[in-house]
């Protein structure tokens, strides 16, 4: 099982059936995952369970294959029954404590909004953090408000392990999130929606490996 600290953050990609142009969430990962994904979450919020773990036993398998660390949303149940290597939590799920106890040493994130929301999930055994909403999104329209990039920033001084940020990102402003010293960026639309998922995923990770070395 990896841990936190040496997996790749880069680029966090995040499935999303809405968005995905009629293509199945293994038909969209493969392509990412292509395009240089370093680390894949399964997102589903209105299917059945048996759909979810049906769906995401065939990214556990790609991503087993492939290398790339694979995630669950929300689901510590799903995230088990298939052997997922972490599962990512929001401020309503599942408390962090508890979820880190039924886990064991997989992978855990938390999605953070404010400093406070962060200081907590690390106290409580959170292994990265998720951040934002960094922009406005589309994908989460009852979203908390925008933290932008001095929120980011704050953030990330007073943080010190792993921070993926997210919200409203694509490769128009991907590079100013980069450099408030996050650790990488987790996307939705601008892979999934995107006409060549794969060529859109490989310009998000040129702009984020491009900055990060300009940066180190």
């Amino acid at each position: 099982m990896s841990t936190a600290r040496t997996v790749d953050w880069r680029l966090y990609v995040i499935t999303d059936a809405g968005l995905a142009r009629g293509r199945s969430h293994r038909e969209v990962i493969e392509a990412a995952i292509r395009g240089g994904a370093t680390v894949v979450q399964y997102r589903a919020k209105h299917v059945s369970t048996r759909q979810m773990v049906t769906e995401a036993q065939e990214l556990r398998e790609l991503t087993y294959r492939t290398g790339v660390p694979f995630i669950v949303n929300d689901r510590v149940d799903v995230a088990l029954a298939v052997d997922a290597d972490g599962v990512h939590i929001g401020q309503d799920d599942m408390p962090v404590a508890l979820a880190r106890k039924l886990i064991g040493d997989r992978l855990l994130g938390v999605s953070a909004h404010s400093l406070s929301e962060a200081v907590q999930a690390v106290q409580d055994g959170a292994d990265y953090l998720g951040v934002g909403p960094v922009f406005a999104t589309p994908t989460k329209p009852d979203a908390a408000p925008p933290i932008g990039i001095d929120g980011l920033t704050t953030i990330r001084r007073q943080i010190s392990i792993p921070i993926v940020a997210i919200g409203g990102i694509n490769q128009t402003n991907a590079a100013e999130v980069i450099r408030t010293g996050v650790n990488g960026i987790a996307v939705v639309s601008a892979v999934v929606a995107a006409a060549d998922v794969t060529a859109a995923t490989r310009q998000l990770i040129s702009i984020v490996s491009a900055v990060q070395e300009q940066i180190l």
